[in-house]
């Protein structure tokens, strides 16, 4: 009984699956007939359903994808060939978006642009070594920013830099004098020790 039972429903599922491919068979080729239309969504539907649609759709010639994150909302779109989908358009329905084509012509646009940046900098050459920042913006809101241009403006060079003149000297001795004294000093200090 239960055999008997068993074997009538693999004959009921056998006939429903028949039944669904001949369906989906139409479907595909009113899409195919269909001249404004590049692209289809079908319902979300079973994995067997799913794979019979991909069956049907590849044996059409056309391409298919599924989409959908569970088994219960996953869904099957079918495309034209002379239209088959882009890989940002295929991440765009991944990502449960519908697909904007001039939104992805200003993605596509700001990717270039980065990328012709990214090759004149290249070309450019190395950066080379040194602090990411500047130290003076560090302390900016201690000394402002034009505290250093107005001590550059006032500040005068010393002509003879390196060079101190005979006037500004308090000591005239020259070097063998004042070691001379220096000893002297230390024999004194010596005897007084002793």
């Amino acid at each position: 009984e239960q055999a008997a039972r068993m074997k009538k429903l693999q004959e009921q599922e056998k006939r429903q699956k028949v039944e669904f491919r001949k369906r989906m068979e139409q479907e595909v080729s009113q899409f195919i007939q269909a001249t404004g239309e590049p692209r289809r969504r079908f319902q979300p539907m079973s994995k067997i359903e799913r794979s019979i649609l991909h069956d049907v759709a590849e044996v059409a010639g056309l391409t298919s994808f599924s989409f959908g994150d569970d088994e219960d909302s996953r869904y099957v779109m079918v495309f034209k060939k002379e239209f088959a989908p882009s890989d940002e358009e295929l991440d765009a329905y991944r990502r449960g978006e519908e697909w904007d084509p001039a939104r992805a012509e200003e993605r596509r646009r700001l990717r270039e642009l980065a990328a012709q940046q990214e090759e004149a900098e290249l070309e450019r050459g190395p950066t080379p070594p040194g602090p990411p920042n500047d130290y003076k913006d560090k302390y900016r809101h201690l000394i402002g920013s034009d505290a250093a241009k107005a001590a550059a403006r006032t500040m005068e060079a010393n002509k003879a830099y390196g060079c101190v003149p005979v006037a500004n000297k308090r000591d005239t001795r020259s070097i063998e004098e004042a070691m001379n004294e220096i000893r002297a000093k230390k024999r004194l200090r010596q005897a007084e020790d002793e």
